[in-house]
């Protein structure tokens, strides 16, 4: 697999690269890198662990309790939640450690193994590439009454979630019809749950997860069945989640797709509105439409843009205590409510705004236009050299003619001999034409 850790914990294929053993293995090293570090000094560690529906999730997250108990770590298996609940568990239970056992928006034979903290934030990189280094060892193993006790805790954890979730907003959602579309994932239970006891009218799709069909077909990456379900049901909006829960799209009355920019757009709006938007700034990507940013000024709101993942987006937001960030894909981080992309609270949060306002969700979303955009992949080049004169000189001749009212993006591939071309424009012709234009270009310049 090279190195273990990615940018989301470990990921890769269930039982071929990411197995029993591994998960296992990696546990008790994390157990005991933590131990090393002081994190357990002066009482019995404890853990949450929490997992996706993936049938290889069962056999994974029993072996992440076992690596641990065997280190000496107490666990609460608290079984099927959304990632974003594990973190919130993980800080409200004043656990040492939490553990999600899944791929996320991945296809369902893939799984992960992604660590939090104490509080529930991501592991610093040191953390993890000490994890890694320690793969193996020998370890002093706890003996008697040191080893770690395994806890079955399902109902009560999926209900302290739900609870904090309906707790972080005042507004009601009487009178409103939300359809969920929980794509067969974490939040089957809990996004539905949640919704209801805000008191929201809801019809529920692709919430019967087998442990074979988690984003088969459903959630935030195929919304088409959310889009006929919201028409079909005469509702006020939908809402799709991904596997785990740690994204939301949403869907207007008209069966629209209202994306990830356009949702922080108007809840940055909201949040400014009421004083609540911390230093009246929103963190996006360089992903985001530059029609939000535009939005934004003329709200009054400021934007600092990161790279791509909502890592980033976290870490801009710690570092400068900005309240609201996130991701044209749907993960946004509501830092007053929780340590991680929500994706069941961004909807509930899109639903009090819909509800307290009085205003239906395509009005709401309209204070984004997004730009027309071109995205072209150029594959079979040198992914290191878009510094070259010639380029950079067409990608400011574009700049140039676009004038304010567009912008360009050059993305080379972390992994692969490819760089994505991306071009906002006034219009789509504009768009198509200047981002072809310079994907020639990278082409003819860069080709291996």
């Amino acid at each position: 697999m090279g190195r273990l850790f990615g940018t989301d914990g470990v990921r890769g294929l269930a039982n071929r690269d990411v197995t029993a053993e591994l998960a296992l293995d990696v546990s008790v090293a994390a157990a005991h890198v933590l131990a090393s570090r002081g994190a357990f000094e002066g009482h019995r560690p404890r853990a949450v662990v929490g997992r996706d529906p993936r049938a290889s999730g069962e056999f994974l997250s029993a072996a992440v309790a076992a690596g641990l108990a065997s280190a000496g770590v107490d666990v609460d298996l608290v079984g099927v939640l959304p990632t974003p609940a594990v973190a919130y568990l993980t800080g409200a239970r004043g656990v040492d450690l939490g553990v999600v056992l899944s791929a996320s928006h991945n296809p369902m034979p893939d799984n992960g193994i992604k660590f939090l903290a104490r509080g529930g934030h991501k592991l610093e990189d040191d953390v993890e590439a000490a994890i890694e280094a320690r793969l193996g060892d020998d370890w002093d193993r706890p003996v008697g009454a040191d080893v770690g006790r395994i806890r079955v805790d399902v109902g009560l954890a999926g209900q302290q979630y739900v609870d904090h979730l309906v707790s972080t907003t005042s507004t009601r959602l009487e009178g409103l019809r939300i359809v969920v579309d929980c794509a067969n994932g974490a939040a089957s239970e809990v996004g539905p749950a949640a919704l209801r006891e805000a008191g929201a009218d809801v019809v529920v799709i692709n919430a019967s997860p087998d442990g074979r069909n988690i984003n088969e077909g459903a959630g935030s990456t195929h919304p088409e069945p959310l889009q006929a379900a919201v028409v079909a049901a005469h509702a006020d909006l939908g809402v799709a989640f991904d596997g785990d829960a740690d994204r939301c799209l949403a869907v207007d009355a008209q069966g629209r797709v209202v994306d990830g920019d356009q949702i922080m757009g108007l809840l940055a709006i909201a949040l400014h509105e009421r004083g609540e938007l911390a230093h009246d700034t929103l963190v996006t990507t360089v992903m985001s439409n530059l029609g939000l940013k535009l939005a934004m000024q003329a709200a009054g709101i400021a934007t600092v843009e990161t790279g791509v993942g909502d890592r980033y987006v976290l870490e801009a937001m710690r570092a400068g205590g900005y309240s609201l960030g996130g991701e044209q894909s749907g993960h946004i981080i509501l830092a007053e409510h929780a340590t991680t992309g929500d994706g069941v609270l961004t909807a509930l949060h899109l639903a009090a705004r819909v509800a307290s306002s009085g205003r239906p969700l395509h009005e709401l979303a309209a204070v984004v236009r997004r730009l027309p955009q071109t995205l072209v992949n150029v594959s079979g080049v040198d992914r290191t050299r878009t510094d070259d004169d010639v380029l950079r000189e067409a990608v400011a001749g574009a700049q140039k003619e676009l004038d304010g009212s567009g912008r360009v993006l050059l993305r080379p591939s972390g992994t692969e001999a490819l760089v994505r071309v991306m071009v906002e424009a006034g219009t789509q012709e504009q768009a198509d034409r200047v981002a072809q234009e310079l994907a020639g270009v990278v082409r003819e310049r860069l080709a291996l």
